[in-house]
């Protein structure tokens, strides 16, 4: 969930996963739930500050109110904490606006900033809305005025239990004065209730699965499948790389030993949830050493009515490609910071942007997302375009649980 070229939060937040990767601090081994917890083979329990939320608010300026949707990623540096949050709010037109915060120490504020590139002044910052906890609301300031999240009692569309997984290791356990680690971490959502298939396929989506078949691995499987494998390549490339500086007299090939704190992160963002539509995007972040890390999102929804996963070719029909290339040039300028009639090469690779099939859908329209460096430079982030309705609707599969869950089909 990143904002485009020139974002304020962009640096800021690529800087906190950097930040991260390089502390001093071990990580804990942990596994939490915020209903039941369930430890992973090598886990401990402990408690967690991760959550999914949603609260009603009218914003400054607006007639009506709006559904916010909160995660708390369970980033804190304790049970009392608040850790890094994400989250979104959906526009009249069915766009999702984006929201994130950096970690607090605070448990009773929250600061959080507008990340969509459409809500980014000249100098590339959103709005901050400046929250404290009121019982179980939210109140403060957006832009300067005032603003009140109050919770649901009722979740919209689907309710989640989240549970977090934590693990580092000591790049060389002989040596504890190196201060260098590895860290891996796995924060995962769950319906509350037992609703299968829509569980099971979450969990292969988790599990990086592109054919949603066969029983679903357990989530100790998943944090087993993640961690053991990251351990072991890791002291595996730090026993080269302190040999090789052991070696090298000259100093010439000494690294900073910050640059040896690699990191491992996966996490599951809720980008959609109303009515019978739910839209998911696994975020996966990871530091190797050298100026920054890579990270990207790999998105997916689902008919929460079957539980059935949405890809792009259950969304589009076959011969759709050709007009969404000629939508998508005119909905990404705006997305790029562009003018209308910019040239798209000002800001892509290429003068014109390829239909991607990491795609999702809102009750409005589509969102396709891309790749850092896939079709811009790094700067730019991830780039997301939102594609309206009324313009993919000829292009669509009949039964999408589209508009307050009516099918196309039923339009």
């Amino acid at each position: 969930m990143f904002p485009a070229k020139n974002s304020g939060y962009y640096a800021l937040l690529i800087s906190l996963c950097l930040a991260s990767c390089q502390s001093d601090t071990p990580a804990q081994n942990t596994a939490t739930n915020t209903a039941t917890t369930t430890p992973p083979e090598t886990g401990a329990p402990a408690t967690s500050t991760a959550w999914y939320r949603q609260y009603r608010t009218r914003l400054p300026g607006a007639t009506d109110s709006v559904t916010v949707h909160l995660q708390n990623l369970g980033t804190g540096s304790d049970a009392s904490s608040i850790g890094r949050v994400v989250g979104f709010y959906a526009g009249p037109k069915g766009q999702p606006f984006e929201l994130a915060s950096n970690p607090t120490s605070a448990p009773d504020s929250l600061l959080l900033r507008e990340a969509s590139h459409s809500r980014l002044n000249a100098g590339g910052y959103g709005a901050v809305w400046r929250l404290r906890r009121m019982g179980e609301a939210w109140v403060g300031t957006l832009a300067g005025q005032t603003v009140r999240l109050q919770p649901l009692p009722v979740s919209q569309g689907v309710a989640f239990d989240t549970q977090v997984f934590r693990d580092s290791v000591r790049a060389r356990p002989q040596h504890p004065q190196d201060s260098v680690w590895g860290r891996i971490s796995l924060h995962a959502l769950l319906p509350t209730s037992n609703r299968q298939p829509l569980a099971g396929n979450m969990l292969h989506l988790l599990h990086g699965d592109t054919v949603f078949a066969g029983s679903a691995p357990t989530l100790p499987a998943i944090w087993e499948n993640m961690r053991r494998p990251f351990f072991n390549d890791y002291q595996e490339d730090m026993k080269a790389i302190f040999q090789q500086m052991e070696a090298d007299t000259s100093r010439s090939g000494h690294r900073p030993m910050a640059m040896l704190n690699y990191t491992d992160e996966r996490d599951t963002y809720v980008l959609w949830n109303a009515d019978n539509l739910l839209s998911l995007g696994l975020f996966t972040y990871s530091y190797a050493g050298g100026a920054h890390g890579n990270y990207g999102t790999h998105v997916l929804s689902f008919d929460t009515r079957s539980g059935r996963p949405l890809p792009y070719d259950a969304i589009f029909r076959p011969d759709a490609k050709p007009r969404l290339e000629a939508l998508l040039a005119r909905y990404a300028r705006p997305s790029l910071g562009l003018k209308p009639n910019e040239p798209l090469r000002n800001a892509l690779f290429e003068e014109t942007l390829p239909v991607t099939r990491n795609v999702y859908l809102t009750s409005g329209g589509a969102v396709f997302v891309y790749q850092p460096y896939e079709v811009a430079a790094y700067a730019y982030g991830e780039v997301r375009v939102f594609v309206p309705l009324r313009e993919l609707r000829p292009l669509l599969q009949p039964g999408l649980p589209l508009e307050e869950g009516r099918s196309v089909a039923q339009k």
